[in-house]
């Protein structure tokens, strides 16, 4: 039986099993069992002891030669021969010989299948060449690398445009059209854990990659000999015909629900479209009459043919990317007579057939819809309370029946139920465009010029007209950042948010705290709420400014302190430059006008880089404590990619509000920078008038380091005053500061709270003029208060810096890590 097996085929075959002693896997089918090189039966499946009646037990350690015979007829692998019973009878079966891979002697793998399975193993046969040959549906086998082993030429969307070379490529370089990502991740599914799976698929294939399809689409397993999935089975049908009829009995509920979801008329007009193809046409334009788009309304009943109108929405069902006659927003000049007739008749139009009557030649859209091979036409005005607003066109190309009458009755209802909701958009336009319009001149048109962070904001004002915001330079390099959000709609909101506006700038310049400002801004608002109104606006007004949210931030690029207050539902996020976020716990105070303050703050230090978003973020979810949706999607935005640039990070934050179908929050971004220390002196200076002098010498010299000379009368005037001042009027130490920004900054601190006043001496008078002359001298200057005392600022610009862009300068540093710290400014010697 050796010399006879070593004629087998000695290919590699599935029922190899590594090392000769792992048992085969029992399951129905065909006996199987394995003998060495001595020809000794080493495995015995249940299937040989079923077959020929011995056991494993009595079969295991034998030689072969007891259970087959040992005739000619087995030389071949795939050959007849004749097997033993048990009980003495003979048997004859087909053998299959493999050669099982393991190190050492090889060893062999006998397959016995009886006349009755090697009939059913034909039958096997015959089954697969159907499949892969004559069955309609596209059958294709792929292995665990995704390459495609076997495949049906014949089944549609394959035939003509793969052959037989394609066997051994990865499917997605055959068919990238129709297979994508989701199609692998099922196929590797199956492959890893068994389980067949069914589902509809889109795609284009490969014999008409210009369109989509829909296949209905059936993965099955591959097992081999020992049960392993080694393989997947993919069937599909294409079923695009049937989905599509089961869409147009549906169209009439849908559209109800999908057209006027906003109050949008080019939204509306694709709302329409989308509704409508494939379903009632394969081509749709819908076209308004032009002053629609700004909110006009014209007299009711048909109009002129020679009316201007605008292309709005457009969509050829059969070829993706097709370009119109006329593009979206351009004007359109309607010459077809059933085009002309819709408008002056104010009735809809059916063209079952379009002839050459239809289709002057001097259109330009004729040549169009004899390309697209448009055959059947439908022109349906969209007429709302008798205005007519535009009209609607649909078409149908060769492969499909002529419009009939039903199909006119449908596209007219379909089409009253989209102008209604034109009109609504048209008047709501109407009311956006008027409010926008005085948003965008209350509010920045570009940034201030300020050191202090580098800001970008985005808003969906058409929702929020009466949001608000500012970047409001302060002294000391200091910037305030203010978002805000009115507590209604409409003209009248966006009137109350420009005076709100203006009244925190007004506030801000007097650099009051963020939670006194807050407060002011809270009693503004109910002092004009408590006031009776005659004008119903300007009662709208008042009520709209009460209960609005506000939240202030002040940022100081010297110590990177940042301090922030709000009212109402306004929230802030921070991230760090290397990705961490925190959604910040600011204590929220009652809304402006409402409750009962006092408003608190909340103080930290920020690194530089960080990112910190402000915006007008609704209410928690309901029944939640945590931040809204969309302060998380600012806080996901800002960790994904923390050195983005601030336009790209707003940029998707609309996007994804968009998505998600929010009302839009005003978002304002601000990344931080710090002053480097070189750009900042400070001295404590004793309360002693000897101590003037040493105060000017020291700013001379800091002055000459800096190389700002041309400043040195200026500025020693400036420090002398300010330092005599305060050691003349108040307690304590007192601290001296320049600050180099965009201006010179000279500021003297005191432990007193006393408030200097500017006032004019007289000629006899020996004093008083120091703060006169501060004001002659410095481009601005003022005080500011803290727990600690206060502080007298002034400014003078430096030549050539102006209000234009931040002159270059050395990198930001970690201001606060590198800085000098105070000293004392010691024995001076004059200059």
């Amino acid at each position: 039986m050796g010399q006879k097996l070593s004629f087998c085929d000695r290919r590699r075959g599935h029922d190899e099993t590594p090392g000769g002693t792992r048992p085969m896997t029992a399951r129905p089918g065909p006996a199987h069992l394995v003998v060495d090189e001595r020809a000794t039966v080493v495995d015995w499946s249940p299937e040989a002891a079923r077959l020929l009646g011995y056991t494993r037990d009595e079969a295991v350690g034998r030689h072969v030669s007891r259970f087959l015979d040992d005739g000619p007829d087995a030389t071949e692998s795939g050959e007849r021969i004749v097997a033993r019973h048990r009980d003495g009878r003979p048997v004859r079966v087909r053998a299959t010989v493999t050669v099982v891979e393991r190190p050492g002697p090889p060893w062999w793998a006998v397959r016995l299948s009886t006349e009755g399975e090697a009939v059913q193993d034909e039958i096997d046969t015959a089954l697969l060449r159907a499949l892969l040959t004559d069955s309609p549906l596209g059958v294709q086998v792929v292995d665990q690398e995704l390459r495609l082993l076997r495949l049906n030429l014949s089944a549609p969307g394959v035939r003509g445009a793969l052959g037989q070379e394609a066997v051994g490529r990865h499917i997605r370089e055959l068919a990238p059209g129709l297979v994508d990502e989701r199609l692998e991740r099922k196929l590797r599914h199956t492959l890893d854990s068994g389980e067949p799976m069914s589902f509809l698929h889109v795609g284009s294939p490969p014999s008409d990659p210009a369109h989509d399809h829909v296949y209905s689409v059936t993965l099955l397993p591959l097992r081999g000999s020992a049960g392993h999935v080694i393989g997947a089975l993919a069937a599909s049908q294409d079923v695009t015909e049937r989905e599509q009829a089961r869409g147009r009995m549906d169209l009439l509920v849908e559209a109800g629900a999908r057209i006027g979801t906003t109050l949008d008329v080019r939204t509306t007009a694709e709302e329409l479209v989308a509704a409508t193809v494939p379903a009632v046409a394969d081509i749709v334009s819908v076209d308004v009459l032009d002053g629609v788009l700004h909110g006009e309304a014209y007299a009711p009943g048909p109009v002129s043919g020679r009316t201007r109108l605008r292309r709005v929405a457009f969509e050829n069902g059969r070829e993706r990317g097709a370009r119109a006659a006329y593009d979206t927003d351009a004007l359109v000049e309607y010459l077809l007579p059933s085009h002309v007739a819709a408008l002056t008749e104010l009735q809809s139009v059916l063209v079952p057939r379009l002839g050459p009557d239809e289709m002057p030649a001097d259109d330009r859209r004729t040549a169009r819809i004899r390309a697209d091979g448009a055959h059947s036409l439908m022109v349906v005005p969209l007429a709302a309370r008798g205005v007519l607003l535009g009209m609607a066109s649909f078409y149908r190309v060769r492969g499909h029946a002529p419009y009939d009458e039903g199909d006119l009755v449908m596209a007219s209802e379909l089409c009253a139920r989209a102008a209604v909701c034109l009109d609504n958009a048209r008047r709501y336009t109407r009311e956006r465009d008027a409010a926008q319009a005085l948003q965008r001149t209350l509010l920045p048109r570009s940034a201030p010029s300020q050191s202090a962070v580098e800001v970008a904001w985005r808003h969906e004002s058409a929702h929020s007209p009466g949001d608000w915001f500012d970047i409001i330079p302060l002294s000391g390099a200091r910037v305030g950042l203010v978002v805000g959000r009115m507590a209604g709609q409409g003209i009248d909101a966006a009137a109350a948010m420009g005076q709100l506006c203006m009244a925190t700038n007004t506030l801000a310049a007097q650099d009051l705290a963020p939670d006194e400002l807050l407060g002011r801004l809270h009693d503004m608002v109910t002092r004009r709420s408590d006031q009776p109104a005659d004008d119903p606006r300007a009662a709208s007004a008042g009520n709209h400014m009460q209960g609005a949210s506000c939240l202030y931030a002040v940022y100081d690029p010297v110590s990177r302190s940042c301090t922030l207050a709000r009212a109402g539902h306004a929230a802030a996020v921070v991230a760090g430059p290397l990705g961490e976020t925190e959604v910040l716990d600011v204590p929220a105070g009652p809304p402006l006008g409402t409750g009962h303050p006092p408003y608190r703050t909340v103080d930290m230090r920020l690194r530089e880089g960080s990112t910190l978003g402000l915006l007008t973020a609704g209410p928690p979810p309901a029944g939640g404590t945590g931040p809204s949706r969309a302060v998380q999607v600012l806080g996901e935005l800002l960790g994904s990619d923390p050195r983005r640039a601030l336009d790209g990070t707003c940029e998707a934050f609309v996007r994804a509000e968009r998505s998600a179908g929010d009302d839009g929050s005003l978002l304002l971004l601000a990344r931080t920078r710090a002053l480097p220390a070189d750009r900042v002196a400070e001295w404590n200076l004793p309360s002693d008038p000897a101590v003037v002098s040493r105060a000017r010498a020291v700013s001379l010299r800091q002055l000459a380091d800096w190389g700002l000379g041309d400043l040195d009368f200026s500025t020693e005037l400036i420090v002398s005053e300010l330092v005599t001042n305060a050691i003349r009027h108040a307690d304590g130490p007192v601290r001296l500061r320049l600050i180099r920004d965009r201006a010179l900054i000279c500021e003297v601190g005191d432990g007193s709270s006393t408030s200097p006043h500017l006032r004019y001496a007289y000629e006899t008078d020996e004093g008083g003029r120091g703060l006169f002359l501060i004001a002659q001298i410095a481009h601005r200057w003022g005080t500011r208060y803290s727990a600690r005392g206060k502080t007298i600022w002034a400014e003078q610009l430096i030549d050539g810096s102006g209000d234009g862009p931040e002159e270059p300068g050395p990198t930001m540093t970690e201001a606060s890590e590198n800085a000098e710290p105070a000293r004392d400014a010691g024995p001076v010697h004059p200059a």
